[in-house]
């Protein structure tokens, strides 16, 4: 009797479920990756209302990250300076630049300047940002280095397995508490006795289950 199917028929199932495998993995990829913050947020670097340049301030004339942001070590949120802050220097340093001239409109007006975030955690979690200062996280960890940057933007995604990875290993983020602003400085050979000791005397204990971050 003569076969109703021909003999390649008999693959069929095998090819169908390889196909079906290799379909939904690579769906499964491309969301994992193109929908996630390290494709989408990471390199956001958007135009501010003033055309501020932390290579100038922060890098080339090295003014600390506290003199502008004064509240980072006491405060849970970072602050963003204000139009007097500003206004300490350029009320007689360019005086007539026109690239200053929202800045001395905020400060003739009392209406403060909207710069536009960068560095955005979502509602639903719970970010101390003195307590990472406090534990001897600097400033590099999370914003890379900003004093070589014309417009800051964001070099870290800032993502639940980003976090998790310090909270399950912060030593290597560790560092002196006069070096938390130098953005130059790098771990010592001895990083890692450093570390277990300012984690042993401070206790460090990192969060790592959803409560700590999720209340």
């Amino acid at each position: 009797m003569a076969q109703i199917f021909p003999e390649w028929a008999n693959r069929l199932p095998l090819v169908t479920m390889v196909a079906a495998i290799l379909l939904v993995g690579g769906v499964c990829g491309f969301f994992w990756y193109y929908g996630s913050p390290k494709f989408t947020e990471v390199g956001y670097r958007p135009v501010q209302p003033i055309p501020y340049s932390h290579k100038l301030h922060a890098g080339d004339l090295g003014l600390d990250c506290r003199y502008c942001h004064n509240s980072i070590e006491r405060s849970p949120v970072a602050n963003v300076p204000p139009t007097q802050t500003c206004m300490n220097c350029h009320r007689l340093i360019l005086t007539a630049s026109e690239k200053l001239l929202p800045l001395r409109e905020s400060w003739a007006d009392q209406i403060s300047i909207k710069w536009i975030q960068i560095h955005k955690l979502p509602d639903y979690a719970y970010f101390n940002h003195s307590a990472h200062l406090a534990a001897g996280v600097g400033c590099v960890s999370c914003h890379g280095n900003v004093a070589e940057m014309e417009r800051v933007m964001q070099v870290q995604p800032l993502s639940m397995g980003w976090c998790l990875d310090c909270h399950r290993d912060p030593g290597p983020h560790l560092r002196p508490r006069e070096r938390l602003t130098d953005m130059k400085w790098t771990p010592p050979d001895d990083q890692a006795d450093f570390a277990a000791q300012v984690i042993r005397e401070k206790q460090i204990v990192p969060p790592v289950e959803c409560s700590g971050c999720h209340r």
